[in-house]
């Protein structure tokens, strides 16, 4: 009878040896491999960067996710939205019923909105900036990851593609 006995009566010694030594060399080296991905987390692009600062008081949107992200920017710039909109997809709905206004036009502080992405949850971005050719910046989270957020360029001629829910004026 075999000492090891990893196989049924009858396999050889040589083939449990083999076998018990497999197992040995997947169990040391998947740690390694364990480690090897987390150190390499954060290397998405160097336009993007895990978010580890404080939300504000009173963001109840999903932690990570783009809603988050876009109501968190909104109100560090001292204007927050609602946290009653729901998913991305009815923001544009949410905000035009409430008096915001959604047009096709970015601007400086307008939350960017697209409701047919996402399996139907829809997505938004903040706007930091518009260049004087039309060409508009965004920030933006979960596209990457959860938590991860990145900046993207947006051309002039894209516009139509998206809504844009503006400061309300005072």
């Amino acid at each position: 009878m075999s000492p090891i006995l990893l196989i049924k009566t009858g396999t050889s010694v040589k083939t449990e040896i083999k076998i018990a030594l497999s197992i040995l060399i997947f169990l040391l080296v998947m740690p390694i491999m364990g480690v090897f991905a987390l150190t390499h987390v954060k290397t998405i692009s160097q336009a993007s960067a895990v978010y580890d600062a404080t939300s504000y008081p009173g963001d109840y949107y999903a932690w990570g996710n783009c809603t988050w992200w876009a109501a968190m920017r909104r109100s560090q710039i001292g204007e927050p939205v609602p946290n009653s909109w729901g998913n991305a997809a009815t923001w544009a709905y949410y905000a035009s019923n409430e008096g915001y206004l959604v047009d096709h036009s970015p601007s400086y502080g307008a939350i960017m909105q697209i409701s047919n992405v996402d399996g139907g949850l829809g997505h938004v971005a903040f706007v930091e900036s518009v260049d004087p050719d039309g060409t508009w910046h965004i920030s933006e989270m979960n596209v990457l990851g959860l938590d991860v957020v990145d900046n993207k360029t947006m051309p002039a001629t894209a516009t139509a593609g998206f809504n844009f829910i503006h400061i309300v004026e005072k």
